[in-house]
């Protein structure tokens, strides 16, 4: 077995992200000014906010990466979403870092570099939107665990397909808690339902949300995104909008107390 570490909602990157915003939609106004004054003074508070806003930017990257890989769910609208607002920022940065290249030796802004600062400001603006949809819609950036819910667990494990494999212990879990398995790549949510173990796929058949992310009550499990309801023992859904059945595994426990994931995937 091996376990890591899991950077569940990191609270870093919604808190960065208004400093590079703010920063670099600042510079394009006092650069705009700047040049209709012909204000050194303004320009330059221009020039400084370009760089600070730059440096805000990698800076908020980095929880944002975080994010990216360890909590938006693989194969989801999420994921998608978080792609091109990623890309979008990095376009951003790379227009206003153009800017700062076309300025003149005492840093004044010529027609280009405000027509780029303008182009990375409206980009910006609708990645910042993108962003605030990942945060009130797929819930990435917000601890949204339930009452009783337990500690966040998660736990990668490496096997061979079909044979038996130990993924828990009973004392693991109480009842109506969830742990995210990654079993030979796999993404697989084990729940406690009163005196058993139930096993079932992670994400959602609706828009691929993670359910280990959602709620379950007495086997019951909801994607917050949503609202698409699994019995979590069978697969079957129970309520929409999804569709499609999520996969089931079956799960054992040991005399010892040791939950036992009977048939892995490969």
């Amino acid at each position: 077995m091996r376990s890591r570490a899991h950077f569940k909602a990191h609270p870093l990157h919604p808190a960065l992200i208004p400093f590079p915003f703010a920063f670099l939609t600042g510079a394009l106004l006092f650069d705009a000014i700047g040049a209709l004054r012909d204000s050194p003074a303004l320009w330059t508070t221009g020039a400084h906010l370009t760089i600070t806003g730059i440096g805000a930017g990698l800076l908020a990257a980095i929880p944002g990466i975080i994010d990216y890989v360890y909590t938006v769910p693989p194969g989801s609208s999420g994921k998608k979403r978080a792609t091109t607002h990623g890309a979008l920022n990095i376009t951003a940065l790379a227009l206003f870092g153009g800017a700062w290249a076309l300025r003149g030796a005492d840093w004044s802004p010529s027609p280009p570099s405000i027509a780029l600062e303008l182009i990375g400001a409206v980009i910006l603006a609708y990645s910042g939107w993108l962003g605030g949809t990942l945060v009130t819609r797929n819930l990435i950036g917000v601890d949204h665990r339930y009452a009783e819910a337990g500690k966040w667990q998660e736990s990668s494990f490496a096997g061979k397909a079909g044979e038996p494999l130990v993924v828990a212990h009973t004392g693991d879990l109480a009842a109506d808690q969830m742990k995210l398995l990654h079993v030979n790549g796999h993404r697989i949510v084990l729940a406690r339902k009163a005196d058993e173990f139930i096993a079932f796929d992670d994400a959602c058949t609706h828009r691929g949300g993670s359910l280990a992310g959602g709620v379950i009550i007495d086997g019951t499990v909801q994607c917050l995104w949503h609202g698409s309801q699994f019995d979590g023992a069978t697969g079957a859904v129970r309520c929409g909008p999804a569709r499609k059945v999520i996969g089931a595994y079956e799960v054992k426990l040991t005399t010892k107390g040791d939950v036992l994931l009977v048939s892995p995937p490969g």
